[in-house]
C-alpha cells in the first residue's frame, strides 16, 4: 500500500514523502522562509545579450536577473529578419524585448535563476505544452499495459494546433472524457496567462505554483493512495 506522508514538525521545513511499502518512492521539501519560484511565469524583458554564453539576461521582476539560454528561446520571439538557417542569438533577440518566461531551475548561490519560454502547465492528469507542438508523449514512469492504453485515450483528444500535451501517472485507468476536461482547463489557463501579459509593460509575475501541499496532492494524490499521514494541524 502506498502513503503520502506530510512531516512539518519542524518550522524551517515541510516535507513530502510518497512510500510504497517500506520503499521511499518520492520525496520534496520546501525550506520556510525561502520563497520558491520554479515553474512559476513571469512577464520579462531581455536587458542583456551575451552571444558568447550563447544566452540573454532577463529582468523578470526579482532582484537578481535572470539567465535564458538561447535554446530555451522560442522562434516565435525571433526577430522577422531571422532566417530558417542557423540562426545567431545577437542577431534575432535584442535587448528591450518583452517575453513570458517560467522559472526552469530557482536561483542557487551567486547564480539567477534558470528561465526558459518553453512554458509547461501540470494540471491533474496531463502537462500542456503550449508552445512546444514537438513535446507531448506519455510520461516515462509509465510503463507496459498502462502506456499502450493511455497512449489510445491521449489519441481521442482535442489538442489544440501547436500545443501539445504529456500525459502524468495519475491519467492512468482515466477515459478521454476526464484528460480532455483536465486538457480544456489548462488551456484556459494559458489563455488566461497570455492575457495577463499584455496588462502592463515591463517585468511581473503572472502566474504563481501552488505551495508544497497544494502540489503534492494534485500530484501524487491517487486511487493507489491508501494512507495520508500528517503530523501537523497546520498542514
Amino acid at each position: 500500500m502506498k502513503r503520502m506522508l506530510f512531516n512539518a514538525t519542524q518550522s524551517e521545513e515541510l516535507r513530502v514523502a510518497i512510500v510504497d511499502g517500506q520503499k521511499l518512492v518520492d520525496l520534496d521539501i520546501e525550506h520556510a522562509g525561502k520563497e520558491q519560484r520554479k515553474s512559476n511565469i513571469y512577464k520579462g524583458v531581455i536587458t542583456r545579450v551575451e552571444p558568447s554564453l550563447e544566452a540573454a539576461f532577463v529582468d523578470y521582476g526579482m532582484e537578481r536577473h535572470g539567465f535564458l539560454p538561447f535554446k530555451e528561446i522560442s522562434r516565435s520571439y525571433y526577430s522577422e529578419k531571422a532566417d530558417n538557417g542557423k540562426a545567431r542569438i545577437q542577431d534575432v533577440i535584442k535587448e528591450g524585448l518583452e517575453l513570458i518566461v517560467q522559472v526552469d531551475k530557482d536561483e542557487r548561490g551567486n547564480k539567477g535563476a534558470a528561465l526558459t519560454t518553453y512554458i509547461s502547465l501540470a494540471g491533474r492528469y496531463l502537462v500542456l505544452m503550449p508552445n512546444n507542438p514537438r513535446g507531448g508523449g506519455v510520461s516515462r514512469r509509465i510503463e507496459g499495459e498502462d502506456r499502450n492504453e493511455l497512449r489510445d485515450v491521449m489519441a481521442q483528444l482535442e489538442v489544440p494546433k501547436n500545443m501539445s500535451i504529456i500525459a502524468r501517472t495519475a491519467g492512468i485507468g482515466r477515459n478521454a472524457e476526464e484528460l480532455q476536461w483536465d486538457l480544456n482547463y489548462l488551456t484556459q489557463l494559458w489563455t488566461a496567462v497570455e492575457e495577463a501579459s499584455h496588462i502592463q509593460p515591463g517585468a511581473f509575475l503572472i502566474y504563481q505554483e501552488g505551495s508544497l501541499v497544494i502540489r503534492a496532492i494534485r500530484d501524487y494524490f491517487s486511487a493507489d493512495i491508501g494512507e495520508i499521514l500528517i503530523d501537523t494541524p497546520d498542514v
